[in-house]
C-alpha cells in the first residue's frame, strides 16, 4: 500500500507518483471469476455520445466480486491478493472449505493464510461479514448494503470505511466517508476493516498518455470553445462566463448547484448532507 515516485529522468516520470503493488501476490487472474466486458465508452445504444471524455484504453475483463457475502458460517482462506484494472482496490481471492473460490474487497490488514467467515454470530475479525446490529459502535466497516440481502452497494473505494455512530430501534446511525450521517436498516449486512490500498488518492499519471491508456479522453474548458458549443465560449481573449452563473454545455447551473432530487424518499435516511 505504498506509493513510487519517479525522478524526473524524462518528460513522463517528472510528476509521476504511481502505485509499488508491493502487496500483489498474483499477476494473473483466476479464470473461472472472469469475464468479457463490453465497454460502452460513453456512448448509448445508436452510438452516439451520451457521456463525453469516454473511450479507447487497454482492453480489461471483469473479475466477478463477492459483494453479497452469502456464503454463511463456512470459513474461507486467504489465498492472493490481486490487482483489479475495475477499482482502485485491491482484491483477494478466498479459497472456501467446500472448494468454492470467490473473489472479495481486500481489507487492510487482512494477509495470506487468514480466515474470514460470514453470517451472523461471526467473531469481530477483519474481513467477517455480519449484521450491522451485531458490530459494536466506534466499528471501521465497508461494503454496506442498502437493502438487506442485496449485496454490499457503499463503501467501496480504495482506503475508505465507514464508522458505526450508534444504534436505535431498527436503525444503525454511520458515518460514511463523504462525512455524510446516514440511517441504514439493523438487518443489512457489513464487512468489519477498511478498505486496503488508502494510497489510492495519491496517484498521478505524469502524463497525458496513461491517462488514454485508462480510457479517458481529453476535457476542454468551455471559455476557450465558440458560443455555438458552450455558453462559456466566445468573447475577444480570455473573456469572463458573461452569464449569472457557470452553465454546462447544455445551458444547465453548473459547479455547485446540488443535483439530487429533493422529494428522493430516501432522503428521510440522511442525518446530516455530505459537505
Amino acid at each position: 500500500m505504498s506509493i513510487r515516485l519517479y525522478k524526473s529522468y524524462t518528460p513522463g516520470t517528472r510528476n509521476r507518483a504511481l502505485s509499488a503493488f508491493d502487496e500483489i501476490t498474483k499477476s494473473k487472474p483466476e479464470k473461472k471469476l472472469v469475464r468479457k466486458n463490453h465497454r460502452n465508452k460513453g456512448r448509448n445504444n445508436r452510438g452516439v455520445i451520451t457521456i463525453r471524455h469516454r473511450g479507447g484504453g487497454h482492453k480489461k475483463r471483469y473479475r466477478i466480486i463477492d459483494f453479497k457475502r452469502n456464503k454463511y458460517n463456512i470459513e474461507g482462506i486467504v489465498k492472493t491478493i490481486e490487482y483489479d484494472p475495475n477499482r482502485n482496490a485491491r482484491i483477494a481471492l478466498i479459497n472456501y472449505v467446500d472448494g468454492e473460490k470467490r473473489y472479495i474487497l481486500h481489507p487492510k490488514n487482512l494477509n495470506i493464510g487468514d480466515t474470514i467467515i460470514s453470517g451472523s454470530g461471526s467473531p469481530l475479525n477483519v474481513g467477517n461479514s455480519l449484521p450491522l446490529d451485531e458490530i459494536p459502535l466506534g466499528t471501521s466497516v465497508h461494503n454496506i448494503e442498502l437493502v438487506p440481502n442485496r449485496g454490499g452497494q457503499i463503501v467501496r473505494a480504495g482506503g475508505t470505511g465507514a464508522k458505526i455512530l450508534a444504534k436505535e430501534g431498527n436503525y444503525i446511525t454511520l458515518r460514511l466517508p463523504s462525512k455524510e450521517i446516514r440511517l441504514i436498516r439493523k438487518q443489512c449486512f457489513a464487512t468489519i476493516g477498511e478498505i486496503s490500498n488508502n494510497d489510492a488518492f495519491l496517484v498521478q499519471s505524469g502524463k497525458a498518455g496513461r491517462t488514454r491508456w485508462l480510457g479517458k479522453r481529453p476535457t476542454v474548458r468551455g471559455s476557450v470553445m465558440n458560443p455555438c458549443d458552450h455558453p462559456h465560449g466566445g468573447g475577444e481573449g480570455r473573456a469572463p462566463i458573461g452569464r449569472t452563473r457557470p452553465l454546462t454545455p447544455w445551458g444547465k447551473p453548473a459547479l455547485g448547484i446540488k443535483t439530487r432530487k429533493k422529494k428522493k424518499l430516501t432522503n428521510a435516511y440522511i442525518l446530516r448532507r455530505r459537505s
